[in-house]
């Protein structure tokens, strides 16, 4: 990927800044390369295509907005669907609980099926308290590096292990494993 830089003063301070022609054809360089495998990741998380892609473009919309202070964009725009995706998945969550309240006092309510036997490994990763299940989707669903996953979240590797080993046992509890 090819960028110039230039040199801006702000405020008396020189700041290298991208030229915009540059940025736009090196977001395309990354959009070509990654955008199809990124939405369809985000679709299998959010087990809806058009939402995947949504989530996709959006991320990439940040990219092409932040990209003068993006190192590495894979592990960025990754790291951005999985926020993306987990703001998805509590909005829903919301919903759920406020339209379960409203159903409840109807006399035909049904209460939602057992978990216990239609519970998935996607259930059990978004079960997780967010701290883990962003360490998970990235490590595990984005195929990320620890240290890359470390990097992008400004932890350390240590704490990204010991994150994915706390999720693993989270995990195997609530799938019914052992610990």
């Amino acid at each position: 990927m090819t960028t110039m830089t230039a040199v801006a003063l702000r405020g008396g301070v020189a700041v290298a800044t991208r030229d915009r022609v540059d940025v736009e054809a090196a977001v395309r360089e990354v959009y070509d390369v990654h955008y199809g495998r990124l939405a369809g990741w985000t679709a299998r998380l959010v087990s809806d295509p058009e939402l995947g892609h949504d989530i996709a473009t959006e991320a990439f919309l940040k990219l092409f907005r932040e990209f003068a202070k993006v190192d590495d964009p894979r592990a960025w725009l990754y790291t951005v669907a999985a926020n993306l995706v987990r703001d998805h998945w509590r909005k829903r969550g919301r919903e759920a609980a406020a339209y379960e309240r409203h159903e409840a006092g109807r006399d035909d309510f049904t209460p939602a099926p057992d978990l216990a036997t239609t519970l998935t490994v996607r259930d059990a990763v978004q079960q997780l308290p967010d701290r883990l299940r962003v360490v998970v989707l990235l490590h595990y669903f984005a195929d990320l590096p620890v240290a890359t996953v470390a990097r992008q979240l400004e932890k350390s590797e240590g704490t990204v292990k010991r994150d994915l080993f706390d999720a693993r046992h989270r995990m195997a509890a609530t799938l019914g494993g052992t610990r």
